[in-house]
């Protein structure tokens, strides 16, 4: 009976699991935001969070510790250097797991597992929602408003008046015009003009 273990063994041996759940660190470490099936994602932030909270006393012992864990000196770098100060303040938690669609070939779950801090996804929402203001009825505000705009429009078409001005001096070439001439209307469209008048 398999009472009490937790540990998720992705159907891998002890070694190989290490091995791949190292090189998915260094590659979530590296590139802050990675795809994979979301057993490995979970299993990933459990392997990766005490290592950036690891990251956040810059001592030797902590280095050698991660380095142990990670087995490669670019990601140790960038995870003492540029991610230790981001995550200064955050209390756990470094990590988030999006579920996407299942896989085409096996229909496995895939899921995103990024760092929250260099988030792009809901970055990108929240900045056009906060532009937005709330709609009102009644037109009475527009009034107020435009008067205050003018103002500011008057002072900024007036460098642009002069630079039409410069462009008027320049010689114009003689143009014949020539009286438009209405083309014939069809039949078919005099009788639904007199139809709808």
């Amino acid at each position: 009976m398999r009472h009490g273990k937790k540990l998720n063994h992705l159907g891998r041996t002890n070694s190989h699991r290490k091995a791949m759940m190292g090189n998915m660190a260094s590659s979530l470490i590296m590139h802050k935001r990675i795809t994979t099936t979301l057993a490995k994602a979970k299993a990933l932030r459990i392997y990766v969070e005490p290592l950036i909270t690891k990251s956040k006393s810059d001592t030797t012992h902590s280095r050698r510790t991660v380095f142990s864990y990670l087995q490669s000196k670019d990601a140790v770098i960038e995870l003492f250097r540029d991610i230790a100060e981001k995550v200064a303040n955050r209390p756990g938690g470094y990590t988030r797991i999006i579920k996407l669609e299942n896989r085409l070939g096996d229909n496995a779950e895939m899921a995103i597992i990024e760092l929250v801090d260099y988030n792009t996804v809901y970055g990108a929402d929240a900045a056009p929602a906060a532009k937005k203001s709330t709609r009102r009825r009644g037109g009475a505000g527009k009034g107020k408003a435009a008067d205050a705009v003018a103002p500011a429009a008057a002072a900024e078409v007036t460098p642009a008046d002069d630079a039409v001005v410069v462009e008027e001096e320049a010689p114009k070439a003689d143009v014949a015009e020539t009286p438009a001439t209405e083309a014939p209307a069809s039949p078919e469209k005099e009788e639904n003009a007199e139809k709808g008048e």
